[in-house]
């Protein structure tokens, strides 16, 4: 794979020579059957001039995601001048910011071309209120995210695979004063470690299970973390037996591939002479890392089944956002705990109606092998507590009930501390991701009462099976503050948009980020 010349520049785009140059369009008309009203997003009046003609035709209406190429743009050094539609001006957020850098660069890999010139969004036609929430740091960021993040393909072992990876990507900003320049390098700095740390976590995703078994995802964790500065821990079998991991026991016991249980640590390096304080956070990222799930006894049907392979999509997203922590340095302790293991059917296999012990001491009654994720994720969130982690947040590929709930638009997320969850709403906000609450009150608790056992791993019908799910994770979260995210509806692209490909999203790794480090001292 080629290597990709990613840099920031300060200076008239229009004197600048690129193979194509990308200028972001909104369309600012008011009322609910006003016609399009499209305004570009740049000072430049060599690029406006170039675009006028085509702008007053009507035939470009700056929808989010929409594209018009110009060849032979008068008055502008680049070959080709992409139009790229934002949407309505009065809904612009980071997400459609990020959209639309994505659409750029996915429109010019289809057409062969390899090098890119993104121009900085500039706010001559929108008002204040268009960009309260679109700051110059988030502004870049979102637009080198975007790019990098779409620049993806995911046809990783075709034999006859064309490498049409980007060559160079260039976002060019005129020269301002030398705060907003900063501004702008800083975001510019931010979106390439956040890309790439979620880029790492796709390709995790992406892996077949015959390539990424629970041991093999262990040592790319590992390798990651050397290469981070982080702390790695990975255990087997063993280290299950011996902190009494009855849970993550059963579901790995029906595999010839043993577990894994990967614990990463980020330690803050603060100023000389400086600590944090006795009572500062300490936050728990646990991931969910089964690297193919057949259901076990309890056999999922064939069809999709394939597609088991991103259940380890939350063990990804963590194993991601440590990849970030690590390079944006927030001033507060963090531990990942990943359990990862495959869930099979043999002899050895756990069974419907068996109980086992969780490290926590609670038993459970297992109705459906198939619920194996929360099984693993609730020795994962004990161990953390007993790390001392103060804070947990979990992700995972958990039910099927949340992708009937929520569709592939949103992702679930549950919080037993509304403090804690508000902190996570708020870093949606910069990381542009959908979640949507859904409760998990006791009221919902009868649901995994088990005659036999203290709970089950199901709620025994198919009502609330999302929440059910969250009920059952939520016993070995405990009084600890906790957040619980399904991510099962929104981990694998399945629709191809002008923004990504089908294949892995690499959900949450920005969120989970941005929730770290709102914590930082």
């Amino acid at each position: 794979m080629s290597y990709m010349d990613t840099k920031l520049l300060f200076q008239d785009v229009a004197g600048f020579a690129t193979p194509l140059l990308a200028v972001f369009a909104v369309d600012i008309a008011t009322g609910k059957d006003a016609e399009p009203l499209v305004a570009l997003l740049t000072t430049s009046d060599a690029v406006t001039k170039a675009a006028a003609e085509v702008i007053a035709s009507n035939e470009f209406k700056a929808t989010l995601g929409e594209q018009l190429l110009l060849h032979a743009p008068d008055g502008l050094k680049a070959e080709r001048l992409l139009l790229v539609g934002l949407g309505k001006a009065k809904s612009l957020s980071v997400d459609e910011v990020r959209k639309g850098a994505g659409a750029a660069v996915r429109a010019i890999k289809t057409r062969g071309i390899r090098k890119i010139a993104l121009a900085f969004p500039e706010d001559r036609a929108l008002s204040d209120e268009h960009l309260d929430n679109l700051p110059c740091t988030l502004l870049s960021r979102a637009l080198t995210e975007g790019a990098l993040i779409s620049e993806k393909d995911w046809d990783t072992y075709k034999s006859d695979r064309v490498d049409r990876s980007l060559e160079e990507l260039v976002v060019i900003s005129p020269e301002s004063e030398e705060t907003t320049t900063h501004e702008i390098q800083l975001g510019f700095d931010e979106g390439q470690i956040v890309a790439e740390a979620q880029n790492f976590a796709r390709a995790l995703v992406n892996e077949p299970g015959n390539v990424l078994t629970p041991t093999e995802l262990g040592k790319r964790a590992a390798a990651m973390c050397v290469e981070a500065g982080l702390k790695c821990e990975v255990y087997s079998t063993a280290k299950l037996e011996e902190l009494k991991m009855g849970a993550f026991a059963a579901v790995a016991q029906g595999s010839v591939q043993p577990p894994a249980l990967i614990v990463m640590t980020y330690e803050p390096k603060l100023e000389k002479g400086k600590t944090l304080p006795a009572d500062a956070p300490v936050l728990g990222l646990v991931g969910k890392g089964i690297t193919f799930d057949t259901g076990g006894i309890s056999l999922k049907s064939a069809e999709g089944m394939e597609k088991m392979k991103y259940d380890m999509s939350g063990a990804a997203a963590m194993i991601g956002a440590m990849h970030a922590i690590a390079r944006l340095k927030p001033a507060v302790k963090v531990v990942s705990v990943v359990c990862s293991a495959e869930n099979m059917p043999s002899g050895t296999a756990y069974k419907p109606g068996d109980v086992v012990t969780a490290m926590s001491g609670k038993t459970i009654e297992i109705l459906n092998t198939d619920a194996e994720g929360r099984l693993v994720l609730a020795d994962g969130l004990h161990y953390a507590k007993t790390l001392g982690c103060t804070h947990l947040i979990n992700a995972a590929t958990l039910t099927g009930a949340c992708v009937v709930a929520l569709g592939i638009i949103n992702a679930g997320i549950f919080s037993n501390d509304d403090e804690t969850y508000e902190k996570f709403a708020k870093a949606t906000q910069i990381s542009g991701e959908k979640f949507w609450r859904l409760p998990c009150t006791d009221d919902y608790k009868d649901q995994i009462r088990s005659q036999i056992a203290d709970i089950m791993n199901t709620g025994g019908s198919r009502w609330g099976g999302a929440i059910s799910a969250a009920m059952f994770l939520k016993e070995f979260a405990g009084e600890t503050p906790w957040i619980h995210l399904d991510i099962a509806g929104c981990a694998w692209n399945e629709e191809v948009k002008p923004w990504h490909p089908k294949g892995p999203s690499g959900v949450a790794v920005r969120s989970i980020l941005e929730w770290v480090r709102s914590y930082s001292a």
